[in-house]
C-alpha cells in the first residue's frame, strides 16, 4: 500500500524491484495499492482498513522512508502474530519475508532479529 505519493520515480524503482525475481527466481507475492486515499496513514490506520476476510499475514507500506532511501526500506507490519509489530525490508529482499511467513517457514520474529545497523532487514 502506498502511502506516501511524493516520490513516483522512486515508486516506480519500488514497483520494479518488487517484480524483479531473486537470484534464485523467487518473487514476493503482492497487489499493489496506489490511491490517493491512502496518504499519510500510519501502520494502526492502515490496519483498520484492511477487512476481516483478509488472510495475507502481513501488510507492506510503502510510506516516505521507502520513497527516500536507496534501498527502498518498505515498512512491513504482522498481522498474525504481534499485530502492528514493524520491520522494514528492502524492496528486493521482500520476496524473503513474505514467501516465508506466508508459508510458515519462519516468523516475522526471525526477520527482526536479522535487521542491519540501520534496522533494515537486507537478506540473510
Amino acid at each position: 500500500m502506498r502511502t506516501d505519493l511524493s516520490a513516483d520515480s522512486a515508486w516506480d524503482a519500488l514497483r520494479a524491484a518488487l517484480f524483479s525475481p531473486s537470484k534464485d527466481g523467487f518473487l514476493a507475492n503482492v497487489a499493489l495499492v496506489d490511491d490517493r486515499q491512502y496518504e499519510g496513514l500510519t501502520p494502526e490506520q492502515a490496519l483498520d482498513l484492511i477487512p476481516a476476510e483478509y488472510q495475507q499475514p502481513l501488510l507492506v507500506l510503502a510510506d516516505f522512508i521507502a520513497v527516500s532511501s536507496a534501498e527502498l526500506p518498505l515498512l512491513v507490519v504482522d498481522r498474525q502474530g504481534e499485530r502492528g509489530r514493524c520491520v522494514r525490508v528492502a524492496a528486493a529482499e521482500l520476496w524473503g519475508i513474505e514467501n516465508n511467513v506466508s508459508g510458515a517457514n519462519m516468523d516475522f520474529e526471525e526477520f527482526v532479529a536479522a535487521v542491519d545497523g540501520d534496522g533494515v532487514f537486507l537478506g540473510f
